[in-house]
Protein backbone atom coordinates (compact mmCIF):
# COMPACT_ATOMS: atom_id res chain seq x y z
CA UNK A 1 0.00 0.00 0.00
CA UNK A 2 1.31 3.43 -0.94
CA UNK A 3 2.10 6.00 1.73
CA UNK A 4 -0.21 9.01 1.68
CA UNK A 5 1.38 12.45 1.52
CA UNK A 6 -0.61 15.63 2.17
CA UNK A 7 0.96 18.72 0.60
CA UNK A 8 -0.31 22.10 1.87
CA UNK A 9 1.03 25.15 0.02
CA UNK A 10 -0.52 28.21 -1.62
CA UNK A 11 1.90 28.10 -4.58
CA UNK A 12 -0.03 26.35 -7.39
CA UNK A 13 3.07 25.73 -9.49
CA UNK A 14 4.91 24.09 -6.61
CA UNK A 15 1.84 22.02 -5.74
CA UNK A 16 1.60 20.68 -9.26
CA UNK A 17 5.29 19.97 -9.80
CA UNK A 18 5.99 18.51 -6.36
CA UNK A 19 2.81 16.46 -6.44
CA UNK A 20 3.86 14.94 -9.77
CA UNK A 21 7.37 14.22 -8.46
CA UNK A 22 6.03 12.53 -5.32
CA UNK A 23 3.61 10.43 -7.37
CA UNK A 24 6.48 9.29 -9.58
CA UNK A 25 8.29 8.32 -6.35
CA UNK A 26 5.32 6.00 -5.65
CA UNK A 27 3.42 8.10 -3.10
CA UNK A 28 -0.31 8.81 -3.06
CA UNK A 29 -0.53 12.60 -2.94
CA UNK A 30 -3.27 14.96 -1.77
CA UNK A 31 -2.90 18.71 -2.19
CA UNK A 32 -4.46 21.74 -0.54
CA UNK A 33 -3.91 25.41 -1.36
CA UNK A 34 -4.96 26.70 2.07
CA UNK A 35 -5.21 25.70 5.69
CA UNK A 36 -8.94 25.02 5.77
CA UNK A 37 -8.77 22.57 2.87
CA UNK A 38 -5.63 21.04 4.33
CA UNK A 39 -7.26 20.36 7.69
CA UNK A 40 -10.27 18.74 6.00
CA UNK A 41 -8.02 16.47 3.95
CA UNK A 42 -5.95 15.59 7.02
CA UNK A 43 -9.11 14.54 8.84
CA UNK A 44 -10.67 12.64 5.93
CA UNK A 45 -7.61 11.00 4.34
CA UNK A 46 -5.43 10.32 7.42
CA UNK A 47 -2.10 10.92 5.60
CA UNK A 48 1.12 9.23 6.64
CA UNK A 49 3.04 12.52 6.38
CA UNK A 50 2.26 16.22 5.88
CA UNK A 51 4.43 18.63 3.88
CA UNK A 52 3.51 22.08 5.12
CA UNK A 53 4.34 25.61 3.98
CA UNK A 54 4.46 28.38 6.59
CA UNK A 55 3.60 31.59 4.80
CA UNK A 56 0.02 31.27 3.56
CA UNK A 57 -2.90 33.71 3.70
CA UNK A 58 -5.55 33.09 6.32
CA UNK A 59 -4.54 30.11 8.42
CA UNK A 60 -0.72 29.99 8.21
CA UNK A 61 1.51 26.97 8.63
CA UNK A 62 2.12 27.58 12.33
CA UNK A 63 -1.60 27.44 13.11
CA UNK A 64 -2.13 24.41 10.87
CA UNK A 65 0.71 22.60 12.60
CA UNK A 66 -0.69 23.37 16.04
CA UNK A 67 -4.15 22.15 15.02
CA UNK A 68 -2.77 18.98 13.47
CA UNK A 69 -0.90 18.23 16.69
CA UNK A 70 -4.16 18.53 18.60
CA UNK A 71 -5.63 15.59 16.70
CA UNK A 72 -2.74 13.44 15.43
CA UNK A 73 0.93 12.58 15.74
CA UNK A 74 1.32 12.40 11.95
CA UNK A 75 4.89 13.32 10.90
CA UNK A 76 5.10 16.94 9.69
CA UNK A 77 7.83 18.39 7.49
CA UNK A 78 7.89 22.18 7.22
CA UNK A 79 8.80 23.40 3.73
CA UNK A 80 9.38 27.13 3.87
CA UNK A 81 11.51 30.13 2.95
CA UNK A 82 11.64 31.14 6.64
CA UNK A 83 15.11 29.97 7.64
CA UNK A 84 15.94 31.90 10.81
CA UNK A 85 16.95 30.18 14.04
CA UNK A 86 13.81 31.50 15.74
CA UNK A 87 11.55 30.06 13.02
CA UNK A 88 13.20 26.64 13.21
CA UNK A 89 12.89 26.54 16.99
CA UNK A 90 9.25 27.56 16.73
CA UNK A 91 8.65 24.66 14.35
CA UNK A 92 10.31 22.15 16.66
CA UNK A 93 8.33 23.46 19.64
CA UNK A 94 5.14 22.80 17.67
CA UNK A 95 6.28 19.24 17.01
CA UNK A 96 7.55 19.20 13.41
CA UNK A 97 9.76 16.27 12.44
CA UNK A 98 11.94 18.03 9.88
CA UNK A 99 12.41 21.56 8.54
CA UNK A 100 13.36 22.13 4.87
CA UNK A 101 14.16 25.62 3.64
CA UNK A 102 13.41 26.91 0.16
CA UNK A 103 14.88 26.68 -2.41
CA UNK A 104 15.40 22.91 -2.27
CA UNK A 105 15.77 20.06 -4.73
CA UNK A 106 12.86 17.65 -5.10
CA UNK A 107 15.29 14.75 -4.77
CA UNK A 108 16.46 16.06 -1.39
CA UNK A 109 12.91 16.55 -0.19
CA UNK A 110 11.92 13.00 -1.17
CA UNK A 111 15.00 11.70 0.68
CA UNK A 112 13.87 13.57 3.78
CA UNK A 113 10.32 12.25 3.40
CA UNK A 114 11.65 8.70 3.17
CA UNK A 115 13.82 9.23 6.25
CA UNK A 116 10.96 10.64 8.34
CA UNK A 117 8.55 7.88 7.27
CA UNK A 118 11.23 5.28 7.93
CA UNK A 119 11.76 6.29 11.54
CA UNK A 120 8.03 6.90 12.15
CA UNK A 121 7.12 3.38 11.00
CA UNK A 122 10.14 1.40 12.07
CA UNK A 123 9.13 -2.23 12.66
CA UNK A 124 8.56 -2.98 16.31
CA UNK A 125 10.32 -6.06 17.67
CA UNK A 126 9.47 -5.43 21.31
CA UNK A 127 6.88 -7.35 23.29
CA UNK A 128 6.21 -4.63 25.85
CA UNK A 129 8.10 -1.74 27.35
CA UNK A 130 11.54 -0.20 27.28
CA UNK A 131 12.38 1.42 30.61
CA UNK A 132 15.14 3.33 32.34
CA UNK A 133 14.70 4.97 35.73
CA UNK A 134 11.58 7.14 35.69
CA UNK A 135 11.09 6.76 31.92
CA UNK A 136 8.94 4.01 30.38
CA UNK A 137 8.22 3.59 26.66
CA UNK A 138 5.28 1.56 25.39
CA UNK A 139 6.76 0.05 22.23
CA UNK A 140 3.40 -1.13 20.87
CA UNK A 141 1.49 2.14 21.27
CA UNK A 142 4.52 4.42 20.87
CA UNK A 143 3.68 6.23 24.10
CA UNK A 144 6.12 7.69 26.60
CA UNK A 145 5.61 7.87 30.36
CA UNK A 146 7.55 9.76 33.01
CA UNK A 147 6.53 8.67 36.53
CA UNK A 148 3.37 7.19 34.95
CA UNK A 149 2.53 10.57 33.37
CA UNK A 150 1.85 10.32 29.62
CA UNK A 151 4.15 12.57 27.59
CA UNK A 152 3.11 13.44 24.03
CA UNK A 153 6.11 13.04 21.72
CA UNK A 154 6.43 13.31 17.96
CA UNK A 155 7.65 10.16 16.15
CA UNK A 156 11.17 11.59 15.90
CA UNK A 157 11.25 12.60 19.56
CA UNK A 158 10.08 9.12 20.53
CA UNK A 159 12.80 7.44 18.46
CA UNK A 160 15.46 9.72 19.95
CA UNK A 161 14.34 9.03 23.50
CA UNK A 162 14.15 5.31 22.70
CA UNK A 163 17.76 5.35 21.48
CA UNK A 164 18.84 6.81 24.83
CA UNK A 165 16.66 4.47 26.90
CA UNK A 166 18.13 1.41 25.19
CA UNK A 167 21.62 2.49 26.23
CA UNK A 168 20.61 2.31 29.89
CA UNK A 169 22.65 5.31 30.99
CA UNK A 170 25.56 4.87 28.58
CA UNK A 171 26.66 7.86 26.52
CA UNK A 172 25.44 8.24 22.91
CA UNK A 173 27.24 10.59 20.56
CA UNK A 174 25.34 12.86 18.16
CA UNK A 175 26.63 10.77 15.25
CA UNK A 176 25.30 7.57 16.83
CA UNK A 177 21.91 9.19 17.43
CA UNK A 178 21.76 10.45 13.85
CA UNK A 179 22.51 6.93 12.62
CA UNK A 180 19.77 5.37 14.74
CA UNK A 181 17.08 8.04 14.55
CA UNK A 182 17.61 9.46 11.08
CA UNK A 183 18.70 6.17 9.54
CA UNK A 184 22.11 7.53 8.64
CA UNK A 185 20.63 10.44 6.70
CA UNK A 186 22.66 13.46 7.82
CA UNK A 187 20.37 16.39 8.72
CA UNK A 188 21.07 19.65 6.94
CA UNK A 189 21.39 21.45 10.26
CA UNK A 190 24.25 20.13 12.42
CA UNK A 191 22.41 21.24 15.56
CA UNK A 192 19.30 19.14 14.80
CA UNK A 193 19.99 16.60 17.55
CA UNK A 194 20.56 19.34 20.13
CA UNK A 195 17.29 20.99 19.20
CA UNK A 196 15.34 17.77 19.55
CA UNK A 197 17.00 17.11 22.92
CA UNK A 198 15.90 20.60 23.99
CA UNK A 199 12.32 19.93 22.89
CA UNK A 200 12.19 16.57 24.70
CA UNK A 201 13.61 18.12 27.87
CA UNK A 202 10.85 20.71 27.83
CA UNK A 203 8.31 17.89 27.77
CA UNK A 204 9.79 15.47 30.30
CA UNK A 205 11.98 17.48 32.68
CA UNK A 206 10.56 19.26 35.69
CA UNK A 207 13.25 21.90 35.27
CA UNK A 208 14.50 21.87 31.63
CA UNK A 209 17.22 24.40 32.51
CA UNK A 210 18.61 21.94 35.08
CA UNK A 211 17.87 18.53 33.52
CA UNK A 212 18.00 15.35 35.57
CA UNK A 213 16.70 12.88 32.97
CA UNK A 214 18.62 13.70 29.77
CA UNK A 215 22.15 14.74 30.63
CA UNK A 216 24.75 16.37 28.40
CA UNK A 217 28.19 14.79 28.56
CA UNK A 218 30.31 17.65 27.27
CA UNK A 219 32.48 16.65 24.34
CA UNK A 220 30.86 13.20 24.05
CA UNK A 221 27.07 13.38 23.68
CA UNK A 222 24.06 12.53 25.84
CA UNK A 223 22.98 9.95 28.38
CA UNK A 224 20.02 9.33 30.64
CA UNK A 225 20.29 10.18 34.29
CA UNK A 226 19.44 7.68 37.04
CA UNK A 227 18.93 9.95 40.03
CA UNK A 228 15.55 10.92 41.51
CA UNK A 229 13.61 13.78 40.00
CA UNK A 230 13.64 17.09 41.89
CA UNK A 231 10.44 17.80 43.84
CA UNK A 232 7.61 19.60 42.11
CA UNK A 233 7.23 23.26 43.06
Amino acid sequence: MKNKILLIDDDPTLLELLSQYLQEADYEVFTAANGTSGMKLAYNERPDLVLLDVMMPGMDGWEICARLREMTQVPIVMVTAKSSEADKLRGFRLGVDDYVTKPFSFAELVARVQAVLGRAKLPNNDNGYATHGNIKLDMKKYQAFVEERVVELTPTEFRLLEALVRRQGKVASEEELIQEVWGGYKPEDASMVRRYILMIRKKIERDPSNPSLILTVRGFGYRLGTGPLPPLT
